[in-house]
């Protein structure tokens, strides 16, 4: 595989940019390599500089739900941008994708947008501490919520792949007022709830965890979090900057049956452009400026291009209701090759991960049976992974022409540009590649 103008490129951008990349795991070391550079993708595939293609499955981490450029989608932001990219005053397209969003998840009866899935959930924080009048919060170990700083406390994604625990430059008053519990540990949220009696002003929580890789929660855990913030008076948090438009239409709310006070969106939202939103309940919205006293603004936030990216997005995901089966169907086909050669795989939808912990290759002696009793329910859990077998994994991945995720703790995304013709390859793939490992 030639990869000489990709080379070049990051020797480049390492004399410029920190670490050659604009974020952390796009630098590709966790899997012991140097990243490649993207000149051009379409549909399911992706090119680098130097020509190669691969079958995407980061799906610029989560966006392409409908495969890159789709024609409708790059069409309407082609003709939006000859009347302008930015004003800086309300446009009509803001009100359409307002309403688009809150007739997908009707608890969401206000909403505002904003560039970033950071920017959603630091926003969406705040205006909780606003309206309750509290200032702390509670989040799991392992999730992933932006790198706003009372956020970055035992977070997931990056950090993880990393190994970084937190960030520098956090002050210490920040973190304290973060509050950690495990993630489908019900005693632990009970704990730090009866321990803060009084001052949590929410609960933010990944309705399903996809940033220490991909973990359902337990039956009953997104009901515990609903019943326990309404008792102590608290905000539940869905940060759904991952799985808003995924999971489903209507998303952790309509797939779980689990309601929330707040949502935060992003990816998919703005279909491949930069733009997240945060909402919920109208009380709970009107405390933002200029209705109320929680201040929060963007230059860029609500741009035409970006909105329109988001119409366009949604309106084809609502009109084409057969989506979301096909790329559940397809991603439970992945799933299958994986669990075929002993691997943990979690999924949820067309999200999945697979783990390469203790005993999934078979060497420590471990029967069929026992296998299967192997779970991955929380951080610490994800944590006990084989990064050096998933770093060969990926790379024999690659090899083969199929690009997943630089990192174990990240998901693998299905979009509907993936047919069954490219499932089947991939299913072959994953079988090659961990057998190939395996014999080593």
């Amino acid at each position: 595989m030639n990869t000489t103008k990709s080379e070049q490129l990051f020797t480049k951008a390492q004399t410029l940019i920190p670490g050659g990349v604009n974020s952390p795991v796009r630098a590709f070391k966790a899997v012991g390599r140097h990243p490649f550079f993207v000149e051009r993708a379409q549909g399911p595939w992706i090119i680098d500089e130097d020509g190669n293609k691969y079958v995407d499955y980061v799906c610029s981490w989560g966006p392409g739900i409908l495969g890159h450029a789709h024609p409708k989608v790059i069409e309407a932001v082609q003709q939006v941008c000859a009347k302008g990219l930015t004003f800086g005053a309300p446009t009509a397209g803001e009100v359409e994708l307002a309403e688009l969003i809150g007739t997908c998840v009707p608890d969401v009866e206000m909403v505002r947008l904003v560039s970033s899935g950071t920017e959603a959930v630091m926003s969406a924080v705040r205006v909780a501490r606003g309206f309750t009048g509290r200032d702390k919060i509670i989040k799991f170990a392992g999730s992933y919520h932006g790198h706003s700083d009372g956020l970055l406390v035992k977070a997931g994604s990056g950090l993880m792949t990393q190994s970084v625990p937190d960030s520098a430059g956090v002050p210490a008053g920040y973190a304290a007022s973060t509050l950690t519990a495990v993630y489908n540990d019900e005693e632990s949220v009970r704990s730090l709830m009866e321990e803060n009696s009084g001052q949590v002003a929410a609960i933010v929580v990944e309705p399903v965890a996809a940033n220490m890789g991909v973990v359902p929660p337990k039956e009953g855990f997104l009901e515990f979090l609903r019943r326990i913030t309404k008792e102590q008076g608290s905000l539940l948090i869905f940060d759904e900057v991952i799985t808003g438009f995924r999971l489903a239409l209507g998303g952790a709310s309509e797939y779980t049956g689990v309601h929330a006070d707040l949502y935060t969106y992003g990816k998919i939202v703005g279909g491949g452009m930069p733009l997240a939103a945060y909402g919920g309940r109208r009380d709970i919205m009107s405390c933002v400026a200029p209705l109320g006293a929680v201040y929060q603004a963007g230059t860029l936030s609500g741009n035409p291009v970006a909105v329109t990216a988001g119409i366009t997005t949604l309106k084809i995901l609502m009109e084409d209701t057969g989506i979301y089966e096909r790329i559940d169907r397809r991603a439970a086909k992945l799933e299958a090759a994986f669990q075929e050669k002993g691997l943990i795989v979690n999924r949820m939808g067309s999200l999945l991960s697979a783990f390469f912990i203790p005993g999934w290759d078979g060497k420590e002696g471990r029967e069929l049976e026992k296998k299967k009793e192997r779970k991955v329910e929380n951080y610490d859990d994800a944590c006990q992974c084989d990064r050096e077998a998933f770093a060969d994994y990926f790379n024999r991945m690659l090899e083969r022409g199929i690009y997943v995720a630089p990192s174990q703790f990240e998901a693998m995304f299905v979009s509907d540009a993936h047919s069954d013709e490219l499932i089947d390859k991939t299913c072959e793939a994953i079988w090659e590649s961990v057998e190939e490992h395996q014999i080593l």
